[in-house]
């Protein structure tokens, strides 16, 4: 990996100053119930191929499109939740291109007139947002390939952003909260390793500076293409900048041209594809068979309106973690990732009021609870209800209930569900923290350990712990530690 220090790189045999400029284009696939230009049910990954077409989405002489409103919809609502411009007025356009799994020969997109515009995620600048039909999908064999068109005109969000990225960490960073919004508001599932989402990264290096508006400083760049990972982004992305720096520095013969190219996974490098074509290559023309937009007049499209429908969006919802309740980063970012276990913490931290308490919660259900679904037991996160978990901490607090009882009795309500009382009472969890209940107990455990007995009074301190698992061990778990050990430290010292 290239070392970028203070948003520089020093070549090592010229001593020049070179500055990396990156700038992601990243499709998404929206949540809809059809396709984007037709009445096809949205479904690109039926086990059945060309089961979801029509003349429309093959591309058949004479087919009209039309357009999907809640496409539309998710579009701006992104655009909302980044701060973004929403067009007043948009068009589509046909741009004009030709792949095996491109039945028109041209793709309906939109080039001059975006319905977002500018905004904001991660600090990276965002140059626009819009909306567009997916490809259908060809699968290669030796002789031959095959096209599957139930996911030709899907409706695809495409996010350019400005090439304001200096290094791969920022790239991956920005991709992964974008991830995240698009999963928050619910208008993707945006999985990579389905397709769902797919991310390019532009790269170029140059030695007069970062962009400031002025794109004659930028250095040649080369797209690279379908990355279906994160980590890949990185690798990518690392790769390009110390292929360009070999080129610039001398140290590698060849030159940088404007091209695609691709990622191959085996040898961890990127390679060729093609020359990549500039804007007037695609022939961009506006699509004569859909209307014109103009959304002042389509009131349900205004910015109040689609803010109205917002859910908590990420920033917020890690704000008011970290503020109301203190919880650690980590588990702030697995609630959410992992929605159903974040609605379990918020329903059951209305029932609780201390820092102490949303801690141990968070432990909990980040930690045992997330266990019990990653381990296959039989059972459902429905039957984790909110109040009887927050009951579980509060007997956890006021000493009634052992770490181990607090596991035992998640994993009942994981498989059968139940109040926390009941099931503490009938497993017989409810720690023991009488004195005189516990005392034959310990006497008994001295009374058969006495050697250990003898090493602790002539100073080995460290057999407490000895005794105190053994009463545990008696008890099986239902005895309170600290009152174990005070009364261990007490009987020892008589």
């Amino acid at each position: 990996m290239t070392e970028i220090k203070d948003n520089k790189i020093i070549g090592k045999t010229t001593g020049k100053e070179y500055f990396v400029t990156i700038g992601l284009e990243i499709h998404a696939e929206m949540n809809t119930e059809t396709k984007m230009f037709c009445r096809c049910k949205n479904d690109p990954f039926n086990s059945q191929p060309n089961t979801h077409i029509c003349p429309v989405c093959t591309g058949q002489p004479g087919a009209l499109p039309y357009v999907n409103k809640q496409a539309c919809k998710n579009v701006m609502t992104v655009g909302v939740a980044l701060g973004s411009d929403l067009a007043d007025f948009s068009e589509f356009d046909r741009k004009n291109y030709f792949y095996p799994d491109i039945p028109k020969a041209y793709q309906i997109s939109q080039y001059q007139y975006p319905l977002v515009s500018n905004g904001e995620l991660s600090g990276v600048g965002i140059e626009r947002i819009h909306m567009e039909e997916d490809t259908a999908t060809s699968t290669h064999k030796a002789s031959y390939s095959l096209v599957d068109y139930n996911r030709s005109s899907v409706p695809l969000m495409e996010l350019v952003t400005m090439p304001v990225i200096h290094d791969a960490g920022t790239a991956m960073k920005f991709a992964k909260e974008l991830q995240l919004l698009l999963r928050t508001l619910g208008v993707s599932g945006a999985s990579l390793e389905k397709g769902e989402m797919r991310i390019e990264a532009n790269i170029s290096i140059s030695t007069n500076g970062y962009f400031d508006g002025d794109f004659s400083k930028l250095g040649t760049k080369t797209e690279v293409k379908n990355l279906n990972s994160f980590k890949i982004v990185g690798q990518a992305i690392d790769f390009e900048v110390a292929r360009h720096l070999a080129i610039l520095e001398g140290e590698t013969e060849g030159q940088i041209v404007q091209e695609t190219r691709g990622w191959d996974e085996n040898k961890q490098a990127t390679f060729s594809q093609r020359t990549k074509e500039s804007a007037d290559d695609y022939r961009y023309f506006p699509d004569p068979d859909i209307p014109k937009y103009k959304f002042s007049d389509l009131p349900e499209f205004s910015k109040d309106e689609l803010a109205k429908d917002l859910p908590e969006l990420p920033w917020d919802k890690r704000e008011r973690y970290g503020n109301q309740y203190g919880i650690k980063s980590e588990d702030i970012e697995f609630y959410l990732q992992n929605p159903t276990f974040g609605d379990i913490f918020d329903s059951a931290s209305a029932e609780l009021n201390s820092t102490d308490e949303y801690k141990k919660l968070s432990n909990y259900i980040s930690s045992d609870m997330a266990g019990l679904e990653k381990g296959g037991e039989a059972g459902t996160l429905d039957n984790m209800k909110g109040k009887e978990v927050a009951e579980m901490v509060k007997m956890i607090v006021a000493s009634e209930l052992s770490s181990r009882g607090a596991k035992d009795m998640l994993l009942e309500m994981y498989k059968n569900g139940g109040t926390a009382g009941n099931i503490a009472e009938s497993k017989g969890l409810i720690q023991k923290s009488d004195p005189e209940e516990l005392k034959k107990t310990i006497l008994e455990i001295v009374e058969a350990n006495k050697a250990q007995a003898d090493a602790y009074k002539a100073g080995e301190e460290k057999l407490l712990q000895y005794f105190v698992g053994q009463g545990m061990k008696a008890t099986q778990g239902s005895a309170n530690p600290g009152v174990l050990a005070q009364i261990f430290k007490e009987v020892l010292k008589s």
